[in-house]
């Protein structure tokens, strides 16, 4: 965790300028003071995907400080980053004097302070919706197959056990959208269900899961991955991204 700059090259559309990363091994606490909003980030973190996914669909210009969840024993656990954020997880966002810890924290946060474009419907009974698939997602899936999780499951059933996690989750998950899809999960905005979706798609890809019995799923995420937001914050494209891992 330190200071090179980074800035996210446009691919064909403009976004605003996404800022810059810190990353090395300096401290947290040497962190330069910005009125930007900073950003505590893993490039592999789907729960960081979905908030820099929002970052980028509301334009928001913000600092990234990489936080290598393998390195050092994972420099979540440093007395720095506690002192950040007492779950030790990714991501953290601090912005307008505070810091926020939970992807779905961050994202409704985002939605009320800076509303457009909206990430969850007008319609109630949409944003019932979009709450629920993200819910299922964030809490019903990932955390089952999260690296802590693994970690106690044991080096030789960690892929059969993500592999079930995720199937099992997929398997309710695309009852769901049959019935609330229209071109994204709920109609035909993307909200922050679609910000849940894409991240774990990428999680199943990761552990070999089977996509054919999920063809709303995966229509859907193939959708949602041509557009820019869902491009530049993909994990590839992040200044911590391995040089054998970028795109």
């Amino acid at each position: 965790m330190g200071s090179t700059p980074f800035r996210v090259p446009p691919p064909t559309l403009q976004l605003c300028e996404r800022g810059r990363s810190l990353r090395g091994q300096g401290s947290l606490r040497t962190m330069t003071e910005s009125s930007k909003p900073i950003l505590y980030s893993y490039f592999r973190s789907s729960c960081s995907w979905r908030v820099r996914i929002a970052l980028a669909l509301k334009s928001i210009d913000y600092e990234m400080v990489t936080v290598n969840l393998i390195k050092d024993g994972g420099q979540q656990f440093s007395e720095e980053f506690q002192a950040l954020n007492p779950m030790k997880q990714v991501p953290a966002l601090k912005i307008d004097g505070i810091t926020i810890g939970q992807s779905l924290a961050i994202i409704e946060y985002l939605e009320e302070t800076r509303p457009t474009p909206r990430l969850l419907p007008q319609d109630p009974k949409k944003r019932a919706h979009v709450r629920m698939i993200s819910d299922l997602i964030a809490s019903g899936i990932q955390p089952l197959q999260n690296l802590s999780v693994l970690k106690q499951v044991g080096q030789e059933k960690q892929l059969s056990w993500a592999q079930q996690a995720i199937s099992s989750g997929f398997n309710a998950l695309e009852r769901i959208l049959q019935s609330t899809a229209g071109k994204y999960c709920v109609g035909d905005e993307v909200s922050m269900a679609d910000l849940c979706l894409v991240p774990q798609v990428a999680n199943a890809d990761r552990y070999k899961v089977d996509l054919t019995p999920y063809p709303t799923i995966s229509r859907i995420s193939k959708s949602l991955l041509t557009l820019e937001a869902f491009q530049v914050s993909h994990p590839c494209r992040q200044p911590d991204t391995p040089p054998e891992l970028r795109a």
